[in-house]
């Protein structure tokens, strides 16, 4: 039995990252285009389909480069997952401030800012693109990812070796900083005692045992693990059987550095022991 395409479409807002996604894709033995007209994808298929290239894994990255990306990709993704491939639509965004920025050192003008200022281009496009962003099977916030960060996330993806498994992201966080805009579930641990405010342990992190011990040693802390694991264990099946392959948990306190970072390792250890699979990333241990 001939083995299915595996395609993923990489998109998402400008400055996001998406030419670094397709270069980490490639690297990771993906056969990868960038800005391809959407008018062209079904001939590509057909071409792949009448191929006897060993060609099974694919990535292909779209934007509003494309003129008629908005107006054409509901009807091309509904051809998409007719067809018999493994289809996953990953959407990459950040934070305004972030784009900005990026903007700003690259010196490029923002494609959907008509020569204007680059926060209008932003926000025009992030509401085009609210459609696309609805439909797509991943989110990713690569507001505070390093390109080694997004190395780990692309290839936990790209390694998937069954289309029925998921991936769950525990990503710890400080709400002075503000909610992780890919969050599926957010927890708030802010109710817990705070380490910032015992002198000792004001300059550690989650990640520092003698803050562990001070969180983890609390017997509300362990209620409160037992009833999110037990909340996960009874909602995650069912994640699944909807199709759903990746579930971000994000875990705040007030500063994201400590509280938030004890609870995410916990969490990981203990999902972990249930056999699922489990990335962390600590959004701003380091702020």
């Amino acid at each position: 039995m001939t083995e299915s395409l595996r395609l993923v479409v990489v998109t998402g807002l400008s400055g996001s990252g998406k030419s670094t996604a397709i270069h980490v894709l490639e690297d990771l033995g993906f056969y990868c285009i960038d800005n391809l007209p959407l008018v062209l994808i079904p001939r590509f298929l057909e071409l792949w389909e009448s191929s006897r290239e060993e060609l099974r894994r694919v990535a292909l990255g779209l934007d509003v480069r494309e003129r008629h990306f908005l107006d054409e990709f509901p009807r091309v993704f509904q051809d998409l997952r007719a067809r018999d491939l493994l289809l996953e639509v990953l959407y990459l965004e950040a934070s305004d401030d972030v784009l900005i920025r990026r903007f700003s050192e690259t010196r490029r003008p923002h494609p959907a800012a008509g020569g204007g200022v680059i926060e209008d281009g932003i926000r025009r496009e992030r509401e085009r693109l609210r459609g696309l962003r609805e439909i797509a099977d991943r989110i990713l916030d690569t507001s505070a990812l390093t390109v080694h960060e997004l190395r780990t996330a692309l290839r936990d993806l790209a390694g998937r070796p069954e289309t029925d498994t998921m991936t769950i992201a525990l990503v710890s966080f400080g709400y002075k900083f503000g909610l992780p805009t890919d969050a599926d579930v957010a927890l708030d641990c802010r109710f817990l005692p705070n380490p910032f405010f015992v002198e000792e342990l004001r300059q550690k992190t989650g990640t520092d045992q003698a803050v562990a011990d001070f969180v983890l040693g609390r017997e509300e802390t362990q209620e409160f693990l037992k009833r999110v694991v037990d909340l996960l264990d009874f909602t995650l099946p069912r994640y699944r059987r909807e199709g759903k392959s990746y579930l971000t948990i994000a875990v705040g306190c007030t500063g994201g550095r400590h509280r938030s970072i004890v609870l995410v390792e916990e969490l990981r250890k203990r999902l972990e022991q249930r056999g699922h699979r489990v990335l962390v990333r600590h959004r701003d241990a380091e702020r």
